[in-house]
C-alpha cells in the first residue's frame, strides 16, 4: 500500500485535491566560495483532500507548512512529485487557460489582514477584481455578486465602499474571505488564518469559516501551529517537521493517542489538550536543524528521547500503524 493510498479517505468520491509525493527543493548560495547547497523546504508530502473536509497542517515554524501552501496554491511549482487539482494534474496544464482553470478552483486567505488588502481600494472594488480579471459579468452583475458575499460573511452594506484601514482585525479577515470566495473555488487555502487576530475574534472566524464550508461544500487545507485551533475545524492532521511528514491520519487518533514523539511533544504543549495521566509528556529540547544541513536517519533523532542508533541511520517510511501513516521505527511502542 502506497502512503498516499494509506492517506486517502475511503470514499467513491474523486478528491478535490491529491499530492503524491511533492517536493519542494531550492538551490541556496553558501558564501561566495562555499559554492550552494540544497534545501528541501518541502520532502514527500501525499494527502488527498476531498470535498467538503478539512485537512490540518500543523508543525514549528521552518516545517515547509507554508511553502506546501504556495505549491497547493500554484504560487510555485514542486521539484518533484504529482499535484492534482479538481481532477487535473498541475504539471500537465501548459497553457494560460489551463492554469488559469486550475487558479480558480483553489484560493488562499492569507496570515496577515492588514497586508493582504490593497489600501488604496475599497472594500467593493476589492471583492470585483477577481470577477473582472476571470469573467465577463458586467459591472453591474459583478456589484451584486460582491453585496451578496459580503452578506455571507458577515459584513454590512454601506462597507462596500469604505477602505480597508476602517476596519477592524476580525473585520478585514472577512473581506479576504469574500474575496477569496468570489470566484466560487472548490478549495480553499488558510495560511494562519486566524493567527493574528484577538481570541476573541478567532472563535467568530473559524465558526464563519466552518458555515462557509457547509454551505458551498469547500474543502480546506488549514495550516496553523496552534494545534487547538486544528482540534476545533480539521478533519485529518498532516503533522510537518523539516519538510517531512512526521504523522497523519484522522484528528481524532492521532490527537487522543499519537504515535510519534513529535506530535506527542507538540499536544503536551498545547494548552488544554490533556494526553492523559499514563502518557509521559515530552518536552522538546535544543533548536530546529537546519534544512540546509538536516540530520541523516529520522530527522527527528537530535530531539527525541527514544532515539536509538537505527534512528540516526535510517530514515523511517512514512507507514500506516493504527489507522494513520506515522514516520517512526517505532510507533508500535506507544500503542
Amino acid at each position: 500500500m502506497s502512503a498516499l493510498a494509506a492517506a486517502a479517505p475511503q470514499s467513491a468520491t474523486t478528491p478535490v485535491a491529491i499530492a503524491d509525493g511533492l517536493t519542494r527543493t531550492y538551490e541556496v548560495s553558501r558564501g561566495i566560495f562555499a559554492g550552494t547547497a540544497t534545501l528541501r523546504a518541502v520532502d514527500g508530502i501525499s494527502f488527498a483532500l476531498e470535498e467538503g473536509r478539512t485537512l490540518g497542517i500543523v508543525g514549528e515554524s521552518g516545517c515547509g507548512k507554508s511553502t506546501l501552501a504556495r505549491l497547493v496554491t500554484l504560487i510555485e511549482p514542486p521539484s518533484a512529485g504529482r499535484l492534482e487539482i479538481a481532477g487535473r494534474d498541475v504539471t500537465e496544464a501548459k497553457t494560460e487557460d489551463e492554469r488559469g482553470a486550475l487558479r480558480r478552483a483553489v484560493q488562499i486567505v492569507f496570515q496577515n489582514p492588514y497586508g493582504s488588502l490593497n489600501p488604496r481600494k475599497k472594500v467593493g472594488t476589492i471583492l470585483e477584481e477577481p470577477l473582472v480579471i476571470n469573467t465577463k459579468l458586467g459591472g453591474t452583475e459583478r456589484e451584486a455578486t460582491a453585496r451578496e458575499m459580503m452578506r455571507k460573511v458577515g459584513l454590512r452594506p454601506e462597507h462596500y465602499g469604505r477602505y480597508p484601514h476602517m476596519f477592524s482585525g476580525g473585520q478585514r479577515q472577512r473581506i479576504a474571505i469574500a474575496r477569496a470566495l468570489m470566484l466560487r473555488p472548490k478549495l480553499v487555502v488558510a495560511d494562519e488564518p486566524v493567527s493574528a487576530l484577538d481570541v476573541s475574534i478567532q472563535a467568530q472566524v473559524l465558526n464563519l469559516l466552518n458555515d462557509l464550508q457547509e454551505e458551498f461544500r469547500l474543502s480546506y487545507l488549514f495550516i496553523s501551529h496552534d494545534l487547538g485551533v486544528v482540534r476545533h475545524v480539521a478533519d485529518d492532521v498532516l503533522v510537518m517537521y523539516l519538510g517531512r511528514p512526521a504523522e497523519q491520519g484522522p484528528k481524532q487518533s492521532i490527537f487522543e493517542r499519537p504515535l510519534h514523539p513529535y506530535t506527542q511533544a507538540l499536544l503536551a504543549s498545547t494548552p488544554g489538550i490533556d494526553l492523559g495521566k499514563k502518557r509521559q509528556r515530552i518536552v522538546l529540547k535544543g533548536e530546529l536543524p537546519s534544512p540546509l544541513n538536516p540530520p541523516s536517519g529520522c530527522a527527528f533523532n537530535t530531539r527525541c528521547p527514544y532515539a536509538e542508533a537505527r534512528c540516526r541511520t535510517e530514515r523511517p517510511p512514512h507507514r500506516p500503524v493504527d489507522g494513520r501513516l506515522v514516520s517512526c521505527h517505532f510507533a508500535e511502542k506507544f500503542l
